[in-house]
C-alpha cells in the first residue's frame, strides 16, 4: 500500500466524506495506483478536477501514487490564469458544447435560451451520452456522480443545484460562459439556429395581435416554430439578465 496525504479545495469538498473536508487527511491506496484512481476512490469524480499538485509540482491523472506524496487538488480557478499549470487533460474544448442527462432537461432548454448547443433527450442512456461526448467534444451535465467516473468522460461538470434557473447560473458561472454565450440564437426545443425569416412568409400562422405589432420573426430550420419577441421573449431576457452583459441580450433582438 501507498500511504499519502491528500487536500481538496472548494466545491470539491462536496463530494468527499464530512471528517475529510477542507483539511489535510490520509489515504491508503494500492502501489501500482494513480492519482486519478485515488480522487475518485475518494469520491471525487475526475471531470471536477483542474488542478493536481503533489508536493509542489503539477501532475496529470496518470501520475502514481507514491508512499509520503502530498497531494492538492483543485477545481475549476474563476479568478486566476494557472494555463501553465494544467495537465490533467489533453484538449481543452475551446467552445463549449453540452450534452445533459435524463434529469436536466429544464437546465438544458435554458442553456439553448443562452444560445449554447446543449443536446437533450430523455431517452439517452449513459452509453449514448458517453459516446457523443467523445465523439462530438461535447462537456456532459449530470447529477450522477458514477457517469462522471467513466474513464471516456474527459470533460463533465456534476451540477449541484436543484432548480434549473439555479442550475442555469452555477453552470454559466462556473464554467464562464457568458463571453461565450448568443442569446435567443437556438431553438428551444431542437438546438438548431435560428434563421431570420420574412413576415409575409409566417403571416398565416400568426395570432392577429403579433401580426399587427411584430415584424422581424425567426424560424427554426427543424421544427417549423416561428420566434418573435412577444411576452415569452421578454420574460426570457428579464431571466438571462445579469448572467450575460446587457448589451449582448439587447444585440440579440437583432
Amino acid at each position: 500500500m501507498a500511504v499519502a496525504q491528500f487536500r481538496f479545495y472548494e466545491e470539491l469538498n462536496d463530494f468527499i466524506a464530512p471528517g475529510r473536508r477542507k483539511r489535510e487527511f490520509e489515504f491508503s491506496c494500492a502501489r501500482a495506483a494513480t492519482v486519478k484512481n485515488a480522487i475518485e476512490a475518494i469520491g471525487v469524480p475526475h471531470t471536477e478536477v483542474e488542478l493536481i499538485l503533489v508536493n509542489g509540482v503539477s501532475v496529470d491523472f496518470s501520475y502514481r501514487v507514491r508512499d509520503g506524496d502530498r497531494f492538492s487538488v483543485y477545481p475549476m480557478f474563476e479568478a486566476f490564469d494557472v494555463a501553465p499549470l494544467l495537465r490533467v487533460r489533453e484538449r481543452v474544448l475551446r467552445t463549449p458544447r453540452f450534452i445533459a442527462d435524463a434529469h436536466l432537461g429544464g437546465l438544458a432548454r435554458l442553456l439553448r435560451m443562452l444560445g449554447l448547443d446543449t443536446l437533450y433527450d430523455n431517452t439517452f442512456t449513459d452509453a449514448e451520452i458517453r459516446r457523443r461526448a467523445a465523439t462530438e467534444g461535447r462537456i456532459v451535465l449530470t447529477r450522477d456522480r458514477d457517469l462522471l467516473k467513466c474513464a471516456d468522460v474527459t470533460h463533465g461538470c456534476y451540477v449541484h443545484a436543484l432548480k434549473p434557473r439555479d442550475q442555469l447560473r452555477e453552470v454559466v458561472e462556473r464554467l464562464q460562459l457568458a463571453g461565450q454565450s448568443k442569446p435567443l440564437s437556438l431553438c428551444l426545443h431542437c438546438n438548431l439556429p435560428l434563421q431570420p425569416i420574412a413576415k409575409e412568409l409566417v403571416l398565416d400562422r400568426l395570432p392577429p395581435c403579433v401580426a399587427a405589432h411584430q415584424n422581424k420573426f425567426r424560424h427554426c430550420p427543424g421544427c417549423d416554430r416561428v420566434y418573435w419577441q412577444g411576452d415569452h421573449y421578454r420574460r426570457m431576457t428579464e431571466l438571462l439578465n445579469g448572467l450575460v452583459p446587457a448589451a449582448e441580450l439587447l444585440g440579440s433582438s437583432d
